[in-house]
């Protein structure tokens, strides 16, 4: 008798009188002639994610001369030589301040990832890019997103919907495993599925106060609306979170259940930082492949880097104020050792991406990882020529192995191309003289 693939055939046998079912490997049957889409036209699914690290880099050793496919690698390029062709360099894009003074540390990344300046150090002007996106792509999974932190602080998070609601950040590679694998998860290649019924009682809970919630918003005030909106928005996310909990995913064959890692230490000495990023990527890479999230944010270090050697408290963020320039050498050789430290982790996590098989090609093949920084030279806090990378092809609508320069553009190109490229029907974004509808046309397929 002949087999009818689909995307949900197991093979099937029993061992010691029980049932047993295994999960077989995407197959070119399973697939549209290019390997891009299931057969039924559904596409695979494409993630987003940002990738941050603190206090920038020193422009002459960062910025290639040259633009196009043939650009020439600089020195603090270099560790990405091994995943070159998997990314993007995009320099000359800065922030326009637009009469707002430059908050350091704040107005950078908040004008990449927020689309204006804020006025005071607190404002949020409005949701960050990955919640724009996961809103629109991340209503079918388990977690809209997940929040990481190499360096020890749930605070270190740039996923804001505004100043009240931030998302924290796991900064233990065993906790982000227990919330992901841990309780709640459903394997999507068992055999057998049994809804949590702790799930289904808290998602009792929040509808079962539906009417107060209506009531509630019927007797406020403007601006009270705006932050009980902001709220609700969140609380129904999680009720459609939780609703997904209770229904049974289908198989994914790229999908392994990994290893619980070892409890580490959790502080900004770059050796722990470097190892429990390294943790967090190998689960956040089977996390994506499990389908338990389709965004995702990460940092590395946090603006204002506090990054230090190990018996040496003078951080990354004092080095860049207070150490002088060698004269031989043309920049602060201390504080440069942690640029080129975050380069190699950068590397590192896109090449993690990259190990695990999906459809015709890899994980990472399927995603879109935004790296950015808060400030080009740190020293002086400048918000102008911003360094940006983006790793993945973004299911193939993204091309790769680029350098682009802006040319003083605003980086709301970059984060407009972003939702672009991330399907989202958005043609103008950014606040102010932020505002642009001209996306980066060279990183589109």
């Amino acid at each position: 008798m002949s087999i009818r693939l689909t995307r949900r055939t197991f093979l099937r046998g029993s061992l010691g009188g029980l049932g047993l079912s295994l999960a077989l490997p995407v197959f070119d049957a399973y697939l549209n002639s290019a390997g891009t889409a299931w057969a039924n036209g559904a596409p695979l699914p494409v993630r987003f994610g940002t990738w941050f690290w603190g206090c920038g880099m020193n422009p002459g050793r960062w910025n290639p001369t040259t633009v196009g496919r043939d650009w020439q690698m600089t020195p603090e390029l270099r560790p990405l030589a091994p995943v070159r062709e998997s990314l993007n360099v995009l320099s000359g894009f800065g922030v326009d301040l637009d009469g707002q003074a430059n908050h350091p540390h704040i107005s950078g990344v908040m004008g990449m990832l927020t689309g204006g300046a804020p006025p005071k150090r607190d404002n949020v002007l409005a949701p960050t890019l990955d919640l724009l996106i996961s809103d629109a792509i991340g209503g079918s999974t388990r977690f809209r997103s997940l929040e990481m932190a190499a360096t020890g602080s749930p605070r270190h998070s740039y996923s804001l919907r505004d100043e009240s609601l931030r998302n924290p950040s796991e900064v233990s590679p065993l906790a982000l495993y227990v919330r992901v694998f841990g309780q709640g998860f459903l394997d999507p290649n068992s055999a057998v599925f049994e809804p949590d019924p702790e799930v289904l009682l808290r998602k009792s809970v929040i509808s079962a106060v539906g009417e107060d919630r209506r009531r509630l918003e019927r007797e406020l005030g403007s601006h009270d609306k705006h932050r009980l909106d902001a709220y609700l928005t969140s609380l129904r996310q999680l009720e459609h979170q939780l609703a997904i909990q209770l229904e049974e995913p289908p198989p994914l064959a790229a999908c392994i259940v990994p290893e619980a890692p070892e409890d580490t230490e959790i502080s900004a000495e770059i050796e722990h930082a470097v190892g429990n990023h390294e943790l967090m990527a190998e689960v956040l890479a089977l996390a994506l492949a499990c389908d338990q999230t389709r965004v995702f944010n990460i940092v590395f270090s946090y603006g204002a880097s506090n990054l230090h050697k190990s018996g040496n408290q003078t951080g990354h963020h004092q080095l860049t104020h207070e150490e002088f320039v060698d004269a031989g050498l043309g920049y602060q050789p201390q504080a440069t050792y942690f640029v080129d430290r975050s380069m190699e982790a950068w590397a590192s996590f896109i090449g993690r991406l990259a190990t695990v098989e999906e459809g015709a090609g890899t994980l990472l093949d399927n995603c879109l990882v935004m790296a950015h920084s808060e400030t080009s030279y740190a020293k002086y806090h400048d918000v102008t020529g911003l360094p940006v990378m983006t790793a993945g092809a973004a299911g193939g609508r993204m091309l790769t192995g680029r350098h682009i320069t802006g040319t003083g553009d605003p980086v709301t190109r970059i984060g407009l191309t972003m939702q672009q490229l991330m399907g989202l029907p958005v043609e103008r974004w950014g606040i102010g003289a932020m505002e642009t509808n001209k996306p980066v046309d060279e990183l589109f397929a």
